[in-house]
């Protein structure tokens, strides 16, 4: 991603405390700092009660920030509420639609709520591009929960928004469909649409996005491109096949852990920056025992969202 883009969302100190009778408040979020470059697939990741959907939500203006400054496309959300509500469309995690209107009648209401002339719409395209054009008539409760979540992307593209935001967009949905769904996100940014998307699936978060943004309890853990966070992983495990049973023990080599020892297989976890896989082979080799086969695991991003949110 060229470093040239422009920021479509700059979020600077960004608070939200929910106080309650009792004195005590709650930082939903704690001095929010981050800025989404046009183009790109941006995650927000983080636990329940992380603080995404509060973020969300407040650019989607249905929850009120305690301070801060948010811009979302150049405009302020404080001075331009209403440009920038027209520059977001936001995919809810919760399915909220009418079960007695097609797919083709619902998106016809919402781009007359955006007041958006009929000239001007662009229904038949984004049934399209949704893969819903074959279910255009139907009743939405006859949809598979699958395609109620298409459509539910469908609803946020009526005014053609430069900014998509999908609160947790596969939760509760099976691996297959988790998969199309991803594919519909990828096309839609192909087209230019800026994504951002809150999941508490760590592989949705690897397998997306390009630049990734840690919260836990209100607070930014983290703030890098996907690579870079994978590249904190420190723990490498090996799965080594052999002709017989090794004598090998924890600590033989510093930070060598031993997770099992089979007949003829051992797995052992040790840290990159501590030992290099020649010294494991050599560890092998004293003992005279021969290497059948050798399969790595480099961890994933679970290893450091944990190593993260621990403290």
């Amino acid at each position: 991603m060229s470093m040239n883009k422009k920021n479509v969302l700059s979020v600077k100190n960004l608070e939200k405390i929910y106080s309650s009778e009792d004195a005590s408040a709650t930082h939903a979020l704690n001095n929010l700092n981050l800025d989404v470059k046009e183009g790109e697939i941006f995650g927000l990741l983080g636990p329940n009660g992380a603080g995404n959907t509060t973020f969300i939500n407040i650019l989607a203006g249905t929850v009120m920030k305690t301070s801060g400054q948010v811009d979302v496309w150049g405009f302020d959300l404080d001075k331009n509420p209403r440009q920038v509500r027209a520059s977001v469309g936001i995919v809810p995690q919760e399915i909220n639609l009418d079960p007695f209107f097609s797919p083709r009648k619902l998106l016809e209401l919402q781009a007359g709520l955006y007041g958006i002339k009929k000239k001007d719409r662009i229904t038949d395209t984004i049934l399209k591009l949704v893969s819903l054009e074959d279910q255009a008539n139907s009743y939405a409760r006859s949809l598979s929960g699958g395609m109620k979540r298409r459509l539910l992307m469908a609803k946020a593209l009526v005014h053609q928004p430069p900014i998509v935001f999908l609160d947790e967009p596969t939760a509760g949905v099976d691996v297959e469909l988790r998969k199309n769904l991803w594919e519909n996100v990828r096309s839609l940014n192909k087209q230019g649409v800026t994504i951002i998307l809150t999941t508490h699936y760590l592989e949705e978060a690897e397998e997306m996005c390009d630049r990734i943004a840690i919260l836990n309890k209100g607070n930014m853990v983290a703030l890098d491109s996907t690579k870079n966070l994978l590249d904190r992983i420190q723990t490498k495990k090996v799965t080594i096949k052999t002709d017989k049973k090794v004598d090998i023990k924890d600590n033989d080599l510093n930070s060598l852990k031993i997770l099992s020892n089979l007949e003829n297989q051992v797995c052992l976890s040790y840290e990159k920056s501590k030992i290099n896989m020649q010294q494991l082979i050599d560890l092998f080799k004293k003992d005279n025992v021969k290497i059948v086969d050798i399969s790595t695991d480099d961890g994933d991003l679970e290893d450091v969202f944990l190593r993260l949110i621990k403290n």
